[in-house]
């Protein structure tokens, strides 16, 4: 039997890492999926010391800090300064170590905020981005760049990034203070349901769309590359292709959960993008797809919120 490839996950605590951990085949790979005690990935040295002694044949850069407009808003250095240490020092640290492959977790916040709709991969800085998480979207675009350069200066190597649309699932973020959309309505209906009201508060008015994709189709697409690094474009949306509105993720989130109130709308809350809906092209012709549906998708969902999360 052949050796097993080590696979190096950052952000292994994460939605996206812990959901990529499980799905992974241990026969075919050694995962590593270190604690932010064992390295440190805003600090360079632990961050180089780590990869060197490990030398992994792959890297899934999935750590970062993340959360939803509350909490850009109310953190833009940290989220600026904190993702640009992360990625950097990973993207260095693999180039350091000789780790052949490396395929980097952008952010569909990373598009210009005018476009809205059919964001293709070349729109990447031809235009200003949303104010309300600029930060975040400036690590993140410098983190691609970086994986573009590697590749100019060494072109043997396959340093590329994947820039998911919104995500939601088992591991989602499910507080308030740091959640996103879909999770951050689950707990608003789930307790508007405990407690028996009869209206809940919608940011704006419901009209703002999003696509967001159930994590586990994420992590079969991840798979799929993992397994052949060198047929992933160098730069590649993952999404579904459709969107929603705000109302309908609510309306969903409400059927599934048994919550028959109504909604209101605070017109003065900050909304972000009207739309941000990601051109799927490169992604069909790569060979893949997402395939859960919303209701599926927000039923899994509130069964590991109802079990972990619930009070």
């Amino acid at each position: 039997m052949s050796a097993r490839e080590k696979v190096l996950i950052t952000g292994g605590s994460g939605m996206v890492g812990k959901n990529l951990i499980s799905a992974l085949d241990r026969d075919r790979y050694e995962v590593l999926a270190p604690t932010s005690l064992e390295v440190d990935l805003s600090d360079k040295r632990s961050t180089f010391n780590y990869i060197e002694k490990q030398r992994p044949g792959i890297v899934v850069h999935a750590a970062g800090i993340v959360g939803g407009i509350q909490a850009n808003l109310a953190e833009p250095i940290r989220f600026l300064t904190k993702n640009l240490e992360v990625g950097t020092n990973t993207i260095l640290a693999s180039l350091n170590a000789g780790v052949g492959s490396l395929i980097n977790l952008s952010s569909s916040c990373v598009y210009p905020k005018d476009i809205g709709i059919n964001l293709i991969e070349g729109d990447i800085l031809s235009g200003k981005l949303e104010p309300t998480n600029e930060g975040y979207a400036l690590a993140k675009i410098t983190a691609m760049r970086l994986c573009d350069f590697v590749r100019r200066e060494y072109p043997g190597l396959n340093y590329k990034s994947v820039v998911p649309c919104n995500l939601y699932g088992p591991w989602d973020k499910f507080d308030p203070k740091n959640s996103h959309l879909i999770p951050a309505i689950i707990h608003k209906v789930h307790d508007a349901h405990q407690r028996q009201d009869s209206q809940i508060e919608i940011w704006g008015d419901g009209t703002a769309r999003r696509e967001f994709m159930y994590v586990a189709d994420l992590v079969d697409g991840l798979a799929k590359a993992v397994a052949d690094p060198c047929a992933l474009p160098d730069t590649m949306n993952m999404g579904l292709g459709y969107d929603f509105s705000i109302q309908e993720y609510y309306e969903a989130v409400a059927g599934v959960v048994g919550w028959s109130g109504s909604f209101t709308y605070n017109l003065s809350k900050p909304v972000g993008m009207k739309q941000k809906l990601l051109n799927v092209e490169r992604q069909r012709a790569w060979g893949w797809q997402p395939t859960t549906s919303l209701v599926d998708g927000i039923k899994r969902t509130y069964q590991f919120y109802l079990k972990e999360h619930a009070q």
